[in-house]
C-alpha cells in the first residue's frame, strides 16, 4: 500500500487561513484586529526573512489579504522586496500584487507607502499595470495631492505602460489642478499622443482639458479641444461653453445661447440646459458695460433661476463631481459595506471598489 502523503504544516496553515480570508462566517462583529493564528502567519514570514527563506506566490497573497495595519503594511513592503528579488527575473503569470498593495493602502491612507513603491527603481516590473497607477492616482486626487499624483503619471509614462481611459481622465484632472505651464503642456502632448494613436478619448478628461486651457489663457487651443468633443450636451459642456464665448469676446453669442436655453415650452422629460451660478456672474461682469446686453441678460438670468436651470455648484465642482452609480435601486441597496479583504467597514470612497 502506497504511503499516505501528509502536506507540511506550512501547507496546512496556509489553507487555513485562506479558509478564513475567504468563507468568513460572522460573529459578534468585531473584526478590529487579527486572529491568533492570522498572527502566527505574519510572525512566520518575519522568521522566513529573518532566515533568507524563499517567498512563495501564495504567501505573499494571504499576507497582503491579512494586513489591518501600518505595521503589517511594512512588513508587506519588505516581504515584496524579497519576493521581487527572487523572481524579476521569472514571468509571474497572470496575477497582480500591485493592484492588490494599493489597494491595501487606499483602505488604510497608507499613500505615502504605494508612492515609495511604486516609484522605487528595485522594484520595476513589479506594478506592471495601469490598474495599480490608477488606484494609487485616484488616491492621491482625492487628498489634493496634485504634485505627487503628477509624479506617479510620469513614473507610469516612463514605463511605457498602456494608458486606459481612466487614466486619461484622472491625468488631465491632475494636469487642471496643477494649472501651470507644465501642467498645460503635459496635458496637451499627452492628448496629441492619444489622437496619433487613434484612442478615443472620454468626454470627461476632454472637458478637463479645455478647461485647463481656457484658465490658462490659451483660448484657441480650448475651442480646438471643445470642438471635438462627441455629444457635447452635459451639464459641463454646457458650462465650459459659455466660458470659451466669455473668454473670446463672443458676447452677442453668448446672449443668444442664453435665450435659446430659456424660450420654448418644453416638456418636463426633456433635459432642460443648466447653468453654473459662478458661470452666470462672469456673464453678468462681462456685459454689465454693454447696457443693451445687460438688460437682456438680467431678463434672461431671472427665467433661468424661475425654471430651476441654475446651479450653485461652481465649474470646479462640476468638473470633480464623482458620477452617481446608475444602477438600479436594488442593487444599491445591496452594495458590498464591509471589505472583502479585512471584512471591516468600507468607507463610502471605497463602495465601488
Amino acid at each position: 500500500m502506497a504511503a499516505t502523503l501528509r502536506p507540511p504544516k506550512q501547507v496546512l496553515l496556509l489553507h487555513a487561513l485562506r479558509s478564513l480570508v475567504y468563507h468568513w462566517v460572522g460573529g459578534s462583529g468585531s473584526t478590529c484586529c487579527l486572529c491568533p493564528l492570522g498572527e502566527t502567519y505574519l510572525r512566520n514570514l518575519e522568521e522566513k526573512l529573518t532566515q533568507n527563506k524563499l517567498i512563495l506566490k501564495e504567501e505573499l497573497r494571504t499576507l497582503l489579504h491579512l494586513c489591518t495595519s501600518r505595521d503589517d503594511v511594512e512588513l508587506a513592503k519588505h516581504v515584496i522586496y524579497r519576493y521581487h528579488a527572487e523572481n524579476r527575473n521569472i514571468t509571474l503569470g497572470e496575477y497582480k500584487f500591485g493592484p492588490l498593495f494599493v489597494r491595501l493602502c487606499y483602505e488604510l491612507d497608507l499613500e505615502d507607502s504605494a508612492v515609495e513603491l511604486i516609484k522605487d527603481q528595485h522594484l520595476q516590473g513589479f506594478f506592471s499595470d495601469s490598474t495599480s497607477f490608477n488606484i494609487l492616482m485616484d488616491m492621491l486626487f482625492i487628498k489634493g495631492k496634485y504634485r505627487s499624483a503628477l509624479e506617479v503619471l510620469i513614473q507610469m509614462k516612463n514605463q511605457d505602460l498602456k494608458f486606459n481611459k481612466d487614466t486619461y481622465v484622472l491625468a488631465f484632472a491632475i494636469c487642471y489642478k496643477l494649472n501651470s505651464p507644465e501642467s498645460f503642456q503635459i496635458c496637451t502632448t499627452l492628448r496629441e499622443e492619444a489622437l496619433i494613436k487613434g484612442e478615443i478619448l472620454p468626454r470627461r478628461a476632454s472637458c478637463f482639458a479645455v478647461a485647463l486651457a481656457l484658465n490658462q489663457n490659451q483660448v484657441a487651443k480650448a475651442i480646438s479641444i471643445f470642438s471635438q468633443i462627441m455629444n457635447p450636451e452635459s451639464i459641463i459642456c454646457t458650462n465650459l461653453n459659455i466660458m470659451i464665448h466669455i473668454q473670446s469676446n463672443m458676447l452677442k453669442t453668448l446672449i443668444d445661447i442664453l435665450k435659446d436655453a430659456t424660450e420654448g415650452n418644453l416638456s418636463r422629460f426633456v433635459k432642460r440646459h443648466v447653468f453654473s451660478e459662478e458661470v452666470l456672474v462672469k456673464v453678468r461682469e462681462k456685459v454689465k458695460d454693454v447696457p443693451a446686453l445687460l438688460a437682456e441678460f438680467d431678463e434672461l438670468n431671472k427665467k433661468l433661476h424661475r425654471s430651476g436651470q441654475v446651479t450653485a455648484y461652481t465649474l470646479d465642482a462640476l468638473l470633480c463631481h464623482t458620477p452617481s452609480d446608475r444602477q438600479s435601486y436594488t442593487v444599491l441597496l445591496n452594495k458590498r459595506t464591509v471589505s472583502r479583504r479585512t471584512f471591516q467597514p468600507l468607507s463610502q470612497s471605497l463602495w465601488a471598489e
